[in-house]
């Protein structure tokens, strides 16, 4: 063979192998079509509500892993990260490639608001079904929703560990806990309103303990953080309704902090991702997604982000797999459907913010 044509040939075979090197283990082969596109693009924009210091290991390990892609996460609140963004889709000047929030009834109006485009990701087999929806939304994480209290003000043998036991700590022990117990305030937090509105459809068990909260002047908050801040320093005792990641990522820091997944049941929330049809850099937006879902990114979210991964397959303290192995059928995932618009319609609102005031005042 004519030596030239043995250099071209052995040429072409080294760079097909080197682009055949960056797609990751067991996607096909096209996907270095996707791999190319977004590192012509050079860039992704994140619009999320994660607290940065949680998704810094993430965004870390995406970057080693995709170094051509530079990445600009942007933190914002669940509502304005929702107001922004159909605010610049309406103006034509969107700027964010990928959307992820924890707030799954926004992220599902802007399904309804045709703003979403449909990517079927080479990760969606290794997803549970309660967590997709259509190829536009996809749950990342497995969030538990628990109970979180101060080991030194509380007694062990008083830890409620279910909302039943909640509720009879406070009837008995009424003046330990005046002042001492802290939830989210349904009608100022969307997130607050979202977790107790499906605490009462799961049964009504959450209004007996919402009366046994009102003659304790419990403290009403807009933010998990607060919430943990004063649980730690000892201002509160016990709080309700806090997300599990940020539990405990400040039970790592904190040995005060004490937390309980209620055996009852456990609400699982999901931080849900997606990518908008107006993205400038879809691809991009493509394989961060790709990368969340697949097994380094969720071991990533396991071990360092400690934001619960979402896939069975991933071993660790902060995963779906514990949390199932542990509760089984006691957990109850809030699944990705159009339900989750009943949450957004005031006429369902306003009678929950109602009942819930009477609850406090014992009506």
């Amino acid at each position: 063979m004519n030596r030239a044509i043995v250099a071209v040939t052995l040429g072409l075979f080294c760079a097909v192998a080197a682009n055949a090197a960056d797609v990751p283990a067991g996607y096909p082969a096209e996907y270095a079509k996707i791999l190319d596109a977004a590192e012509k693009e050079g860039r992704l924009v994140i619009y999320a509500n994660t607290e940065q210091f949680a998704v810094n290991p993430i965004l870390e390990d995406f970057k080693a892993a995709f170094p051509k892609i530079q990445v600009d996460y942007l933190e914002l609140k669940a509502a304005d990260l929702y107001t922004r963004a159909t605010s610049e889709i309406a103006a034509n000047t969107l700027k964010a490639d990928f959307i992820w929030s924890s707030a799954m009834d926004l992220q599902y109006q802007l399904v309804d608001e045709n703003a979403v485009a449909t990517y079927a990701s080479v990760e969606k087999p290794n997803m549970p079904s309660w967590a997709l929806y259509k190829d536009q939304l996809y749950g990342v994480t497995f969030e538990p929703v628990a109970i979180v209290y101060n080991k030194k003000l509380v007694p062990e043998a008083d830890v409620p560990q279910t909302r039943d036991a909640f509720a009879k700590l406070l009837e008995t022990k009424k003046a330990d806990y005046v002042g001492k117990v802290a939830m989210y305030d349904p009608e100022r937090s969307g997130l607050g309103f979202f977790v107790i509105s499906h605490d009462a459809r799961v049964g009504d068990g959450i209004w007996k303990l919402v009366k046994a909260m009102g003659p304790t002047s419990p403290k009403l908050y807009v933010a998990t953080g607060q919430m943990l801040e004063k649980v730690g320093s000892g201002e509160h005792s016990i709080a309700y309704n806090i997300i599990g990641p940020y539990a405990l990522l400040k039970a790592e820091k904190d040995p005060n902090i004490g937390i309980v997944m209620p055996k009852d049941y456990t609400q699982i929330l999901t931080r849900i991702a997606l990518i908008p049809k107006a993205a400038p850099h879809p691809n991009a937006g493509k394989v961060f997604l790709d990368y969340l879902l697949s097994k380094r990114g969720q071991q990533v979210i396991a071990d360092k982000a400690l934001l619960y991964s979402i896939r069975a397959d991933i071993q660790g303290k902060a995963t779906a797999a514990k949390l199932i192995a542990d509760m089984g059928d006691k957990l109850k995932p809030i699944a990705i459907t159009p339900a989750l618009l009943d949450d957004l319609d005031p006429a369902k609102r306003l009678p929950f913010y109602k009942k819930f005031n009477n609850a406090l005042a014992g009506k």
